[in-house]
């Protein structure tokens, strides 16, 4: 049996790599939900997000397979009953996750998707529907909080911070290496080769050649081929 922590360590990977790759949904939700809706209890059906088989189109993440269970669903936001309901079981976390975010790739769930913050999300989750509990965001919120999940959104972007980082130093670099191969003037070993490769006719822009440029004339002129 796992604790809440186990849990957590278990989802939150899976929820920042999301992230990172291009998912809607902040880390610090997505496990706050994770833990809301399957009390911190991974199943081994892999639905974590309370993902109803619905119309039962198949996706390239859910594959048809499902499970019956009860679940508590509110009357008109307040009153709980215990009712059946079939859910969709998936060969993994990750492939529940990815499902649940082509779910959210739909109009009633712009919302979400545009939220800048955790708690503007999970208030978007809860005005679009996503659960019949009037206190769904409140309750992730608490979760979050409490959990202090919000150092997983941190995680996001101190990697995304350290990705662009990487980016600009190989975009100095290769600015360095188009520098370095057009090269400002003519070597003056290579001036002999360059006149004869243009009295020859060979070339009409000798500036601005590169090192291999000026090499290969040279080694041209002085086995006479130009």
């Amino acid at each position: 049996m796992n604790t809440r922590q186990q849990f957590i360590d278990a989802v939150a990977p899976i929820a920042v790599k999301l992230r990172l790759e291009g998912s809607p949904i902040f880390p610090s939700v997505r496990i706050a939900q994770a833990l809301l809706e399957t009390g911190g209890v991974l199943h081994t059906w892999n639905n974590l997000t309370g993902y109803k088989v619905g119309s039962g189109t198949l996706t390239p993440y859910w594959r048809g397979d499902r499970v019956s269970k009860t679940t508590w669903e509110y009357l008109n936001g307040i009153q709980m009953v215990n009712v059946p309901g079939d859910f969709r079981a998936y060969e993994s976390i990750e492939d529940g996750f990815r499902d649940q975010d082509l779910l959210f790739q739909s109009a009633r769930y712009a919302a979400v998707r545009s939220a800048v913050t955790p708690a503007e999300q999970t208030a978007a989750l809860q005005n679009s529907g996503y659960a019949t509990d009037l206190a769904y965001a409140s309750k992730l919120n608490a979760i979050i909080n409490g959990d202090q999940l919000f150092q997983y959104d941190e995680e996001v972007m101190r990697m995304l911070e350290q990705l662009k980082q990487q980016i600009e130093v190989l975009q100095n670099r290769v600015q360095a290496l188009e520098e370095l191969d057009a090269l400002p003037a003519i070597p003056s070993w290579a001036r002999a080769s360059v006149d004869a490769a243009v009295k020859a006719g060979l070339i009409d822009t000798p500036q601005n050649g590169s090192y291999d440029f000026y090499r290969l004339l040279t080694v041209l002129h002085r086995k006479g081929i130009i």
